[in-house]
């Protein structure tokens, strides 16, 4: 249960279930809930027949819900991997944020929604053993079916909190990229690169629509200056960065189980 000092409102799912293979939370996923408002969005994640729940809802002026107790499995995630597992609702505690998402125009998220996620996710890495880089968004985990929570998303907010697992983008400049149909050792290593952070792909030096799905997802939470699935250098450049700070991480040498 989240800390009383956060006030949270509960609101029980009937969407849950015991967690597989005694596995607990190691990853955060946080989305967007992408509908009309936040009571549609209660109703929907509270409704049987939905097939879908999450831990928490962060209403746009800041009042949390929780639907699910964190021992317990909520259905949020969906088909997705994450450094080679695929039962993310096992592993996860999942925040759904009021917001219209891409949809909706991508509206901005208000300040004092932003105040709340912070204090819930401080709250939830106080009671889990969560790295800084297994703080994701739902689509870094399902790169071909999600969006969330959008390039929009102020993940630079959370992480001078201490949340999440970030560095400085790149800056934008010409030269060499990597795009849809481009082939070759330029593009395995690309795709190594993305695997070993974390991204679900093959690394076969095919640039396919795999490989273009997971690089927006990559620039949505690390380079959103542009997100176009286009592996340019300051895309290149600062998937480098963040491989090279989980190296100096003092967590670098704690492997999670599959």
């Amino acid at each position: 249960m989240c800390d009383p000092a956060l006030d949270c409102e509960v609101r029980p799912s009937p969407n849950v279930n015991e967690r597989r293979g005694g596995l607990t939370p190691d990853i955060l996923l946080l989305h967007y809930t992408g509908m009309g408002t936040g009571d549609q969005a209660l109703d929907w994640l509270c409704n049987r027949e939905s097939g879908v729940s999450c831990h928490y809802l962060v209403h746009e002026d800041g009042r949390i819900v929780q639907m699910v107790p964190e021992a317990m499995r909520a259905w949020h995630a969906g088909v997705g991997s994450w450094r080679g597992r695929n039962d993310i609702n096992s592993t996860s505690i999942g925040i759904e944020i009021v917001n219209g998402g891409h949809s909706g125009g991508l509206p901005a998220f208000p300040e004092r929604q932003i105040d709340a996620v912070v204090a819930l996710s401080r709250d939830i890495l106080g009671r889990h053993a969560i790295r800084p880089e297994f703080v994701l968004a739902h689509s870094d985990i399902a790169p071909d079916r999600k969006e969330d929570p959008g390039e929009h998303f102020p993940w630079d907010e959370l992480h001078r909190a201490g949340i999440g697992h970030l560095v400085a983008p790149a800056p934008m400049r010409g030269g060499r990229y990597l795009s849809r149909g481009d082939r070759g050792e330029p593009v395995s290593a690309f795709q190594a690169m993305l695997s070993a952070y974390g991204y679900g792909l093959a690394i076969d030096g095919d640039f396919d629509e795999a490989t273009r799905l997971a690089t927006i997802a990559f620039q949505r939470h690390f380079r959103p200056a542009r997100v176009d699935g286009v592996a340019d250098i300051s895309t290149i450049d600062t998937l480098h960065r963040l491989l090279a700070a989980l190296e100096r991480s003092p967590f670098a040498d704690r492997t999670p189980s599959a």
